[in-house]
């Protein structure tokens, strides 16, 4: 009997959180899973930073102008595991989906650009930190480090994800190629409706391109998933008479397939969820042409590792480069020998 290979389907959100309010964007994160899980979906994947939103003050204000807003943020931010994460976690094993999310994580004194990862029984398996914020973002988050660099080997596939500018770091997006990555969460915010950025005007065009090169090249799927700014983070903000540098909308939401065509979107500026089926048969054909990690590389001339050290203040351990690819058991749980992809203290 051949391979059978899985078909799911995903959901895409588009949306804006409750800005800066943890509890109340917990809320509408839990009812948006709960929609998707009806429609059918079995992954589910929100924008960078849905939890409680992305910093635009950066573009914007002066660090003396936003020092209030980042107070704010990290009075909301999400500790992994919280009491937030257990209410997404229900949520998610209500609907029966798994769920990739972008918060705002805070580790002791320091914010992380993160993405969060539920599995269908409700449980926080994995976290990827944002490996290094995009220029004026330093003021906001610190650099996640080599246990960023990994897969989820799951029921559904093989699941990865980068953050915004990450998709600009070749190697990062090569160390997921060669570590099987089937479905790619591509997280990013809505600078397209922040004109006070400079990328702005070419942000969609950004987005487009790295996505559907990274389905291209990996032979992936990508789920791509931007922000969008509502009113309320306009007002929020004060810039309600400054339209040049903040509007409501922008944003895109869609899912490429491995041929690099969308499957369906993009959807731009409303909120909604975007649904996509996929058949992880298909990447069969991307394979066939150039495996880029396997039979069209060329590892006796190009090589490359990854540093498993932990990035503290106090000295670390080195960890196995199979940690890399995180297989979770029948039951979902890690095996017991495995270093946890999240750290508990």
């Amino acid at each position: 009997m051949p391979d059978v290979y899985p078909s799911f389907r995903v959901a895409a959100v588009h949306a804006a959180p409750v800005y800066l309010d943890r509890d109340a964007s917990v809320e509408k994160t839990c009812a948006i899973i709960r929609e998707a899980g009806d429609h059918g979906a079995r992954l589910v994947a929100f924008p960078e930073c849905f939890l409680p939103g992305y910093p635009y003050w950066i573009w914007s204000h002066t660090p003396g102008q936003g020092a209030p807003f980042f107070a704010e943020l990290f009075a909301n931010a999400v500790e992994l595991p919280s009491e937030a994460t257990e209410r997404i976690g229900a949520a998610a094993r209500e609907a029966g989906v798994w769920v990739a999310l972008g918060v705002n994580e805070r580790d002791g004194g320091t914010l992380y650009n993160t993405l969060a990862y539920f599995d269908d029984a409700g449980r926080l398996v994995a976290r990827h930190r944002k490996l290094q914020p995009t220029n004026a973002e330093r003021i906001i988050w610190g650099r996640g480090d080599g246990r960023d660099v990994f897969v989820l080997d799951t029921p559904i596939g093989r699941v990865g994800g980068l953050i915004c500018f990450e998709h600009t770091m070749d190697l990062n997006r090569y160390a997921l190629a060669t570590l099987g990555e089937q479905v790619h969460i591509a997280a990013w915010p809505a600078i397209s409706a922040c004109t006070a950025d400079p990328n702005s005007g070419n942000f969609d065009n950004l987005t487009e391109t790295a996505v559907k090169y990274h389905a291209l090249a990996a032979q992936t799927f990508v789920v791509c998933v931007q922000g969008r700014i509502s009113k309320e983070i306009v007002e929020k903000l004060r810039l309600e008479d400054r339209p040049n540098t903040l509007r409501v909308g922008g944003g895109m939401a869609g899912v490429v397939g491995p041929d690099s065509n969308w499957i369906v979107g993009p959807h731009r500026d409303d909120e909604a969820i975007v649904y996509a089926d996929l058949d992880l048969g298909m990447i069969r054909f991307g394979k066939y042409f150039a495996d880029s990690a396997g039979h069209y590389a060329r590892p006796d001339v190009f090589s490359f590792g990854v540093s498993r050290l932990e990035q503290s203040p106090l000295a670390g351990s080195k960890a196995s480069a199979a940690d890399m690819v995180i297989r979770l058991g029948s039951d979902g749980a890690a095996p017991a020998a495995a270093e946890p992809p999240i750290r508990r203290q």
